[in-house]
């Protein structure tokens, strides 16, 4: 754990790229400049002349994920009542906590906290940082990546069966592979800002598809018999599905762990600071976010009831090139979500490989690497594609402290509020809210998965 070190830029705007790192002119160079320029050709540090809008669409494309589709599911486990309070106030901690996150990227006068890791590091200690952080960190990005292959294939199947019913059916594996196939070239992409195309993209399918999914239930209009009361019918049922559905809609807020290595991007200078442009993107997002999860949650629950599927794109199932085209519109979505949460772990990997196992640093070493980690979330998708039991367990596991709670772990750790102050009760408010999301979530999803594993057959 030791060996991912932080890197904080001792100047606001940064060296240049050096993207074109050689070996071969390390020759009569000092140490610092051969570690500046090592540290310049890692994924977060390689380039910062980001937009705000690059952070609205990044962050879009973070947080919104194919788990929006799932949301009126979790609606019918929780009722109207408990739903619409949990979900509008996971938009609010969120929101201040994603708020705090980038309050803190420039803190210290001169220094850049450029990853979450070193946020946590001048919070807790070096070390201790590094413990409390980079596991978790590791655990919802690699998480992420294993969902979002499972939630590809998951679509482009549904788009194969969907505009071909006649065609064989295929095994759900093959898709997952098809999906895998983008990555192993998407990701030898070398940071942020030249992802940014990919990125937008996704954003726009996110809000594209996320407006099929409402409108057409809309104009379906509210089934016959409708039903709100709570889906299951046993009490172990009920309890465990409630516990599920808070891990589905923790799930759906996660842009948490990548926001400061999205703000890395922007320029910083002392009069204009990168907090600014990252926050106008932020509030932007979160209005795409709003936009996209409330009518979602909302319309599907009321359309359809507690008998919503867990995807709503399947409830609606008419018309059919509608769906399909959804559909498509999910794969593009998680194509672009994949790579935003995959940056990070790139910039890990390659920090241990180039810093303490002294791999020179260059193309090979990236393609080896980056296709190790393709090829990894890709098995263990195929694996277990256990999509709604991840999504809640995942959800609360992982995504509950590294976004509900640990920000104001910081926040009280390194600004010290008054006690009884203000921010003092904001901050441990979320953190009891948190802790206790992340204790129950997992119940629920992990008895999904015990269940789903009943009666699955591995890589049939």
């Amino acid at each position: 754990m030791a060996a991912v070190q932080p890197s904080m830029e001792t100047t606001q705007q940064g060296p240049p790229p050096a993207a074109n790192y050689s070996p071969a002119r390390d020759g009569g160079r000092s140490a610092e400049e051969k570690a500046a320029e090592i540290d310049n050709w890692l994924p977060i540090n390689a380039s910062r002349n980001a937009k705000w809008w690059y952070s609205a669409f990044h962050n879009v494309t973070a947080m919104v994920g194919a788990g929006v589709l799932g949301l009126p599911y979790a609606m019918s486990e929780l009722g109207w009542g408990a739903g619409v309070t949990i979900m509008i106030l996971s938009w609010i901690i969120t929101l201040y906590t994603l708020w705090q996150m980038v309050e803190m990227h420039e803190m210290v006068p001169g220094k850049r906290f450029d990853r979450y890791h070193e946020l946590g590091q001048h919070a807790f200690g070096e070390r201790l940082g590094l413990w409390i952080v980079v596991p978790q960190q590791l655990v919802v990005e690699v998480g992420v990546n294993i969902v979002y292959m499972v939630t590809g294939g998951t679509s482009l199947k549904k788009f194969h069966d969907t505009v071909c019913e006649s065609c064989k059916q295929l095994k759900l594996t093959y898709f997952i592979m098809i999906f895998a196939s983008v990555h192993f070239v998407l990701s030898q992409l070398p940071n942020f800002n030249s992802i940014s195309g990919v990125s937008l993209a996704a954003a726009v399918m996110s809000l594209s598809y996320s407006t099929i999914a409402w409108g057409a239930s809309v104009d379906k209009g509210k089934a016959a018999n409708v039903d709100y009361g709570m889906r299951a019918t046993t009490t172990p049922g009920k309890v465990f599905g409630f516990l599920g559905a808070l891990g589905t809609v923790a799930f759906a807020y996660a842009g948490h762990n990548v926001v400061l290595e999205i703000q890395a991007t922007i320029p910083s200078t002392p009069e204009k600071p990168s907090k600014k442009p990252m926050w106008k993107g932020v509030v932007v997002a979160y209005i795409v976010v709003a936009l996209c999860y409330f009518p979602v949650s909302f319309v599907g629950y009321w359309a359809f009831g507690n008998t919503v599927d867990s995807d709503i794109l399947i409830t609606l199932s008419r018309p059919k090139w509608l769906i399909a085209l959804a559909n498509m519109m999910v794969v593009i979505h998680v194509i672009g979500s994949y790579q935003i949460y995959a940056m990070p772990v790139f910039d890990m990997m390659e920090t241990v490989l180039v810093k303490k196992l002294r791999f020179p640093p260059g193309l090979m070493l990236r393609l080896i690497a980056r296709t190790v980690y393709v090829a990894f979330t890709m098995f263990i998708a195929i694996t277990f594609p256990f999509f709604d039991g991840l999504l809640s367990f995942f959800g609360g596991f992982a995504f509950a402290p590294t976004t509900y709670f640990l920000p104001c772990i910081m926040w009280l750790a390194i600004y010290k509020p008054k006690r009884f102050s203000l921010s003092w009760f904001t901050n441990w408010i979320c953190i009891i809210l948190g802790v206790l999301l992340m204790v129950l979530a997992p119940i629920g999803g992990l008895r999904n998965i015990i269940i789903s594993a009943k009666t699955y057959h591995f890589y049939q």
